[in-house]
């Protein structure tokens, strides 16, 4: 069924904790809403209730309940299934090659490879098809890179059976990553989210990312597996996918939100008042299995996202992912240094303390509490982290074989002056 906004419902699978094969949560519907705009509504199946083994979609928002759920955000979509959905990337490999005249949510959500982030499936029958068992492999690599370059430039691609069938492994079903083309490839230890260098890169994208999720690690984060190889004589970055666990009997598939789902806010400018490390520190305290260690955790990647001028530190790229019942701070990944012109204040996509999203070590201090931390401990930390960026992060860099000209472009990203400034000081400059 369609309306001007595309495809009006949906079925939602589920894949259970230590299940390879899924079930029936329940049906999604959109409707057009008294101002023209879509509102969705949700209900579990009762089969889904009546399972013992029955996990919340979202354990806030969609609770267990026969409740008919309701929302406006997100075009009607609710965050917990927008998180399932595919990113920038793998929408614009749909709208290319979909076919349709109007694409609405519900349709990214149909289109996007079953091979999506999380536990989470869609289809127009209440039964759920068998998962797809065949992945690209790195072997592939070569014609993935060429159709991604294909995408990036508008252009056409192949029409051949396996042209399509690549094409469609394009698609990453995740909202984690962002915009970068990318693909799921496979290898003997499981799967993994290929990233590709693009023509228009200002510096090797592939091995500076790897080059700061080992830094990363270096600073006391849990960060993403990742490692580099090669393919058609360029560098593609391999991101291990740590919402899947290769068994014998098939992929187990973790339950994974996004922290803007967490947050309960949109990805737009105007809902930006609740992008904030401390409102994220304290939601998931509601969630959390380990609410203290998360929280640690969460300043720990605050301070290394300012002290490597990661502005791009937006709410899908935080995550929490639910392995059983319950839930735990995901590792890190999309870390990538930035290198704004102004070297006394520089923002965070997030706040991260009184002084809203200024990335600076007096501003994160002033919320330490929030992070179950004593300022001097938080202090600690802070100094801690920024010997430890400044002493390795060229050294990482080149291990990791970053260009020297590379390095050079990206060396003004850390530990920047404004880190440093008082905030007294600092309002005198912004």
């Amino acid at each position: 069924m369609t309306s001007d906004f595309g495809a009006t419902e949906c079925f939602v699978y589920m894949m259970l904790p230590g299940a390879t094969e899924f079930i029936t949560a329940g049906r999604f519907v959109m409707e057009p809403g008294r101002v023209g705009m879509p509102v969705g509504r949700f209900v579990y199946g009762k089969s889904y209730l009546n399972n013992p083994h029955a996990v919340p979609i979202d354990p806030i928002d969609l609770n267990l309940t026969d409740t008919t759920f309701q929302t406006t955000m997100l075009k009607g979509v609710f965050g917990a299934l927008r998180d399932a959905g595919p990113d920038h990337w793998g929408r614009s490999v749909i709208e290319r090659h979909a076919g349709l005249a109007v694409l609405g949510e519900i349709d990214y959500l149909l289109h996007a490879p079953d091979d999506r982030a999380g536990a989470l499936g869609f289809g127009l029958g209440p039964e759920p098809p068998a998962p797809q068992r065949k992945f690209n492999k790195r072997l592939d690599l070569e014609m993935l890179i060429g159709l991604a370059d294909a995408v990036i430039a508008k252009e056409e691609v192949p029409s051949s059976p396996e042209a399509v069938q690549i094409r469609d492994l394009l698609l990453v079903g995740t909202s984690i990553g962002g915009a970068r083309p990318k693909a799921v490839v496979e290898d003997a230890d499981g799967l993994w989210i290929a990233k590709f260098n693009r023509p228009d890169d200002k510096w090797n994208c592939a091995r500076t990312e790897h080059a700061m999720l080992e830094l990363a690690r270096s600073c006391g984060i849990q960060a993403a597996q990742s490692r580099i190889v090669m393919a058609a004589g360029r560098d593609v970055l391999l991101v291990k996918r740590f919402d899947r666990d290769k068994t014998d009997g098939g992929y187990l598939r973790t339950h994974m939100m996004s922290a803007l789902t967490i947050l309960r806010t949109e990805d737009t400018h105007q809902c930006r008042e609740r992008w904030s490390y401390v409102l994220l520190a304290e939601e998931l305290r509601r969630i959390s299995r380990q609410p203290k260690h998360d929280a640690l955790e969460l300043f720990r990647r605050m301070a290394f996202n300012a002290l490597i001028s990661n502005t791009d530190d937006h709410p899908r790229n935080h995550a929490a992912i639910a392995c059983e019942r319950g839930w735990r701070l995901a590792p890190a990944y999309d870390l990538t240094p930035s290198t704004p012109i102004s070297q006394e204040r520089r923002d965070l996509a997030m706040a991260c303390g009184d002084a809203g999203r200024y990335a600076n070590a007096e501003n994160m201090l002033t919320q330490a509490a929030r992070f179950h931390l004593h300022p001097d401990a938080a202090a600690a930390i802070i100094d801690e982290m920024e010997a430890q960026v400044k002493a390795s992060w060229y050294g990482t860099a080149r291990r990791e074989g970053l260009p020297e000209r590379d390095c050079e472009l990206i060396s003004s990203a850390f530990a920047y002056p404004g880190f440093r400034l008082s905030l007294r000081d600092a309002g005198r400059v912004v």
